[in-house]
């Protein structure tokens, strides 16, 4: 048994393309764990921001009032960027640079390998894995 057809390579698709396509997929999954950075930014910037608040609440109960109003006005909700929250640049990066890398990486597949996935580590699976051996399937069974 082989893998499936969807990640068979087409006839007549070289090595080199095969390899090419697997490098950009590499590359997308780089940018998807930059993704997943930038969220994670996000969210901890978010977090900072409201802890900070619960901060400067306490220093204002606890009778610094100066320095409290001093940390509101200049630090409680301050822009990350020139006029941007975290979740404003989180939009940006994927409405722009990721969501044209993702596009295009599509684009190539398709046109080049009739928009199959992975062809590159699926060839790399078929070579290393050992044949007929259990727990070295060359894809699910039926059922499982």
């Amino acid at each position: 048994m082989t893998i499936d057809e969807e990640h068979t390579r087409p006839e007549g698709v070289d090595d080199r393309t095969v390899a090419a396509l697997g490098k950009i997929s590499e590359a997308l999954e780089a940018v998807e764990v930059a993704r997943g950075a930038l969220y994670t930014f996000h969210r901890l910037s978010g977090t900072a921001d409201l802890t900070l608040g619960e901060g400067v609440d306490e220093l204002r109960e606890a009778g610094h009032g100066e320095l409290a109003d001093r940390l509101q006005t200049e630090l409680v909700g301050l822009n990350v960027l020139r006029g941007r929250w975290t979740f404003q640049v989180v939009e940006e990066y994927d409405d722009g640079y990721y969501a044209t890398f993702r596009q295009l990486e599509r684009e190539a597949r398709e046109r080049l390998v009739g928009g199959r996935r992975h062809l590159y580590e699926a060839e790399m699976k078929e070579d290393r894995r050992t044949h007929g051996r259990d727990g070295h399937e060359a894809a699910p069974r039926e059922g499982s």
